[in-house]
């Protein structure tokens, strides 16, 4: 059984592979979905022993050594890594990757007779870039289980040929239904089929999001009701001052009323002509 806790490997800014967690068993076929390709890339590398990761753990069977999961395990088609050249033959991929294969296990280096009993003579001259996705995929698996060693199928984004599912999920639940040849089966897709109800799991799905900001969040909730302060009349009491200043005029205007003197006062002069006119 192929399991994995909290598997992630860094990146430059942030991470190659987020956190992520998953397990299948002999004759299972895992789906993982993941929407970056170089996340998808990651995962496929990691479970397959090609790539170290930076924290979690990674065991097949008894063993977390990445040797010897490296030896139990095929990595299948995989962008930028092993994809077939779109420049090769069929009949050139072939001898190729039979090179490959520990010489106990391969025999002699000759692409026709393996092509033979494959069964894939109707395609053995053709470029790799004319291959129908479905007869791709079964051409690579193929030359994946030439080694009789590997138990761990590690399919890198199959979907990415075709739309169709059919183009590639029927192949692979064979591959791990197998009874003759039971295989643990991961493919690492852009997307889960939408009728698929086997095992599933999502680049990512253990990623922990700390409840720290929401906490801080509750704490700085009441940090505005106090900053409202609606217990502010001091301006109110600003206003007193003013109310006293508003007074003084008030306080003046015997001042004011002193100014109907002024007629009397200037009376006393008229009243003072009059007498001498009377005179």
């Amino acid at each position: 059984m192929l399991s994995v806790q909290q598997l992630q490997i860094n990146g430059r800014r942030d991470d190659l592979l987020p956190a992520t967690s998953l397990q299948v068993r002999r004759g299972e076929l895992l789906l993982v979905a993941g929407e970056g390709q170089d996340q998808r890339t990651a995962l496929a590398l990691a479970l397959s022993g090609r790539m170290k990761p930076s924290n979690g753990v990674l065991s097949w069977d008894t063993t977390t050594k990445t040797k010897k999961i490296r030896l139990a395990s095929a990595l299948v088609d995989s962008p930028g890594v092993n994809e077939p050249e779109q420049h090769l033959s069929v009949r050139d991929l072939v001898t190729e990757d039979l090179s490959l294969i520990p010489r106990r296990y391969r025999g002699a280096l000759l692409s026709k007779p393996w092509l033979k009993v494959n069964s894939f003579e109707d395609i053995a001259g053709l470029w790799i870039e004319q291959i129908p996705a479905v007869r791709r995929l079964e051409l690579l698996t193929a030359l994946a289980l030439a080694d009789p060693a590997t138990d761990l199928l590690v399919v890198d984004s199959p979907d990415r040929h075709s739309a169709d599912p059919a183009a590639w999920l029927p192949r692979l639940q064979a591959l791990a239904s197998d009874a003759g040849r039971p295989l643990a089966v991961v493919a690492v897709v852009g997307a889960l089929p939408d009728n698929w109800t086997g095992p599933a799991a999502v680049i990512g799905n253990s990623v922990m999001h700390p409840p720290e900001p929401e906490a801080d969040a509750a704490h700085s909730e009441p940090k505005p009701a106090a900053a409202v302060e609606p217990a502010r009349p001091k301006p109110a009491a600003a206003v007193e001052p003013k109310a006293k200043h508003a007074a003084e005029p008030v306080a003046e205007e015997p001042e004011t009323l002193q100014t109907p003197a002024a007629p009397q006062a200037a009376a006393d002069p008229e009243s003072e002509n009059l007498q001498r006119t009377a005179k």
